[in-house]
């Protein structure tokens, strides 16, 4: 059964053939309007979200498909006790895929293991985000009309971001990538992405100012400092302001500078970068959906 786990699960030609559909559905939305009917789509959603649960749910009424779940474990089975596999258990009996967010890494997984439906990945703590960098991709081939030859800053919470770490891992696989890296030294890119990227022969620098590297990218890839991800609430204020992307920091960006984020953001992007023509974090969210769209077709249709 084909589920959507991890990013680099799926080949680049895999996600190509995603985008070419979402396109299409931007194109000519009206030719998808009843392509999931009498389709259900079930979202556990252990941890708060708002745009990936939203946009899961949009994605699957657009396609004429109907939508089941909960937006908290307190209220479900969950808080008494019942387990990831049971859970699915159940719910596959109730509905055609199941897109899962959880605060463990590795629970999807597990999931799949158990699931008598496809599951989706829609973030498992600080391992993976594969949905999101569907999103992430999309956006950048519409912006700069290719996935090669892409000089990548990410900045911020390197460590914990599961954003990151799915973009990353995706990205490494086309031609003449290069990342460059800014966070501080307590939230630098976990040590085995690090380690892959070498693997892969895929170049990085890590750098601690932004304002020394952001005039040598193409693409800027912002995240917030999470809270819930650390232990010590006094990491979390120290560090929480440590990367601020303001116009006056724009001035020697490129004019073809695409500036993402995957948002929540809290303070890491000032409102007034929101007019600049290089934002695209709210494409992001709406092309998020169109990649959500596609994603529950390719899985109902292999599924079948």
């Amino acid at each position: 059964m084909l589920h959507l786990l991890d990013i680099a699960d799926w080949s680049p030609e895999d996600l190509e053939k995603l985008m070419d559909v979402a396109d299409d559905m931007i194109a000519r939305p009206d030719d998808y309007f009843d392509a999931a009917k009498r389709k259900k789509l079930a979202t556990l959603f252990y941890e708060p979200s708002t745009r990936t649960r939203l946009s899961f749910e949009a994605a699957m009424l657009e396609l004429g498909g109907q939508v089941l779940g909960f937006s908290e474990a307190s209220s479900s089975s969950v808080s008494k006790g019942e387990s990831v596999a049971d859970t699915v258990r159940t719910v596959g009996c109730y509905a055609d895929l199941i897109a899962m967010r959880h605060p463990k890494e590795g629970a999807p997984t597990v999931a799949a293991a158990f699931s008598p439906v496809p599951i989706i990945n829609a973030g498992d703590g600080g391992h993976h985000h594969p949905t999101q960098t569907l999103a992430d991709l999309l956006t950048i081939r519409r912006e700069k009309g290719r996935l090669n030859q892409l000089v990548i800053g990410l900045c911020g919470d390197l460590q914990f971001g599961r954003t990151v770490h799915s973009l990353m891992n995706a990205m490494a696989r086309y031609k003449s990538i290069r990342f460059v890296l800014v966070s501080p030294e307590e939230l630098r890119v976990p040590e085995y992405l690090r380690e892959g990227m070498k693997s892969l022969g895929v170049p990085f620098t890590e750098v601690e100012r932004l304002e020394d590297v952001i005039g040598t990218l193409d693409v800027l890839y912002m995240t917030r400092v999470q809270k819930e991800r650390f232990f010590n609430e006094a990491d979390y204020v120290r560090l929480k302001d440590s990367y601020i992307l303001t116009m006056e920091k724009l001035k020697p960006a490129r004019r073809d500078l695409s500036i993402m984020h995957p948002l929540p953001r809290v303070n890491e992007i000032r409102q007034a970068v929101d007019k600049d023509p290089r934002a695209c974090y709210f494409k992001q969210v709406l092309n998020g959906k169109h990649m959500r769209k596609a994603l529950i077709l390719k899985l109902l249709e292999a599924a079948k």
